[in-house]
């Protein structure tokens, strides 16, 4: 009783012609002896199934003789088969190397795309101590401060009553670089010409 060589296209050919009428290798229900593409859907009940498990050349037509694994010169008993089997290990290690290739392409991508800056408009009142303060050297001391992340915009002269006038200048900061503390405290350093400031309106970009 056997198969022949399994590892043989005729040992194959064999077990193909048994398994053409028959729904698993031993029987009509699932059972110790069973056949792995067929019943790997019961793997987890495998040990409660019915029927004794047996080496591979216990199985088969009666009239064929079991060689497979007889030229072998590993010293396991190869007929011992267990037809049940498992690939769960070649697809843990395929599993894992699709993870780490989409993970790679996720880093590559996420390097590639420029981070976003969080910036802010900001709109300043800046205050003369009178109407004799030369608001054109006013406006030069403010815009003399530069900052990494400072970028000054576009001003006016608003009348605040007496003839006295304010500067409003615009400006972007980049927020993680610079603060209106910082501008208010290197503004009214220029102390000559500045009275105050104030923040008139402000707003994330």
């Amino acid at each position: 009783m056997g198969f022949g060589d399994l590892k043989s296209p005729a040992g194959l050919q064999v077990l193909n012609d048994y398994l053409a009428d028959k729904s698993y290798i031993e029987g009509y229900v699932p059972s110790q002896a069973g056949w792995y593409n067929h019943i790997k859907s019961y793997e987890k009940e495998k040990a409660s199934l019915p029927g004794v498990k047996k080496a591979l050349g216990k199985y088969g037509p009666a009239d064929v003789e079991d060689t497979t694994g007889s030229g072998a010169t590993d010293s396991k008993d190869d007929d011992d088969i267990d037809l049940f089997g498992s690939d769960d290990e070649e697809e843990s290690e395929e599993a894992k190397r699709l993870r780490e290739e989409r993970l790679a392409q996720y880093e590559s991508k996420k390097a590639k795309k420029p981070a976003l800056v969080a910036k802010s408009s900001i709109l300043l009142d800046v205050k003369p101590w009178d109407d004799e303060t030369d608001m054109a050297k006013l406006e030069e001391c403010v815009r003399s401060i530069q900052a990494d992340g400072l970028v000054w915009g576009s001003s006016k002269l608003v009348p605040v009553g007496y003839g006295i006038k304010k500067l409003q200048i615009q400006c972007v900061v980049e927020d993680d670089k610079v603060g209106t503390d910082m501008l208010e405290e290197q503004i009214t350093a220029f102390e000559d010409y500045v009275q105050s400031m104030d923040v008139a309106a402000f707003n994330k970009i």
